[in-house]
């Protein structure tokens, strides 16, 4: 999986509207000018190093999309720097081009198996360069767009008060978390990150294979006395596509949301989207549930008529004449909170 882009990265992406960062690695300063110009008069914005050092460093820094790399350089060559940068986690996803004069069969089967996807022959042809990039750039922007998507889904599940994990699969591994979704783990589970806690493990193995195939899962309810902890799946926001390894259709990172329920949070919340006070939002939860004015009056540890009043006056505000009318407005503003609560 592609790890989120560095400062220098994203600096250098600002300068963009297309957002692609290409190093090229060339000691011959004319190739380097001529391919410069073509990809900056091109729209990309271009890195550069002469050596196989500067070029580690460079993309170890910047996390280009691409790297254009000289196969034959003094010192470290091409096919090293592409092996150097293949065995770091941080720069094995960057697809790398050898731009090479060696068209001997060995020397091309050499590219790619230093972890090349691709080569054009010197001389250079800019426009076959551009062709052969936009090729390899297209995953690179595909990956770019799913991880922006994935960062607003969590920034907006924020927002809205849902705590929310990231868990990667198969191996069961807490990569991500929000502030509220470690303190209700660490309460509810006695687990911190990496450590996902088992029953969720477990819910994830049984029910993931089916959700790629395009059925929701059912929630995960973890219980806590009168409170408990309700998990979703939410969406993947990464695929395990790693070369030699057995994966499964399913494995990745998968976005869960969490909510605490409980009759207090969601007479607080139907309080607040509905305007009434704390007891006409505990008056209409039990309406809700069913109860009539005497079970509330006791739940309560009110009279009937207490309850009956309290119950006018939810009429009133929500602009309803009935118990029946008054329940379906609450239920369809739970809902919206609470989407999977049960009467």
């Amino acid at each position: 999986m592609k790890p989120p882009p560095s400062p220098l990265a994203a600096s250098l992406r600002e300068e963009t509207a297309r957002g692609d960062l290409v190093l090229i690695v060339d000691d011959v300063p004319d190739n380097l000018a001529v391919l410069h110009d073509a990809l900056d008069e091109s729209g990309y914005t271009v890195l550069v190093a002469t050596s196989g050092e500067a070029a580690l460093v460079r993309a170890a820094q910047a996390q280009p999309d691409i790297v254009l790399l000289d196969a034959m350089m003094p010192g470290m060559d091409g096919f090293e720097v592409a092996r150097r940068l293949k065995a770091d986690v941080a720069t094995a996803h960057i697809p790398i081009v050898f731009m090479t004069g060696l068209t001997e069969t060995e020397h091309l089967v050499a590219a790619l198996d230093a972890g090349g996807v691709d080569y054009v022959t010197k001389p250079i042809k800019p426009k076959e360069v551009l062709a052969r990039m936009n090729v390899h750039l297209q995953g690179a922007r595909a990956a770019r767009q799913q991880a922006q998507q994935a960062g607003q889904a969590r920034n907006a599940l924020d927002a809205f008060g849902y705590a929310s994990i990231t868990v990667r699969m198969p191996e069961g591994r807490l990569i991500w978390q929000t502030s509220l979704a470690r303190d209700l783990l660490l309460r509810y589970c006695g687990t911190t990150a990496p450590q996902t806690p088992a029953a969720v493990l477990d819910w994830l193995h049984q029910h993931l294979p089916t959700t790629a195939g395009g059925v929701e899962p059912p929630p995960l309810t973890i219980e806590q006395g009168a409170r408990h902890l309700q998990l979703r799946v939410h969406q993947q926001t990464g695929d395990r596509d790693e070369p030699g390894q057995n994966l499964p259709g399913w494995a990745g990172d998968w976005l869960l949301i969490i909510r605490e329920v409980s009759d207090a949070s969601v007479i607080e919340a139907m309080s607040l989207a509905l305007k009434l006070t704390a007891r006409e939002a505990e008056v209409l939860y039990w309406v809700v549930k069913g109860k009539t004015n005497k079970d509330i009056g006791d739940i309560l540890g009110s009279s009937p008529a207490t309850a009956k009043k309290h119950l006018e006056r939810v009429f009133v505000k929500l602009g309803v004449e009935t118990r029946t009318a008054a329940a379906g407005v609450a239920l369809k503003r739970i809902r919206m909170i609470q989407p999977h609560f049960e009467v």
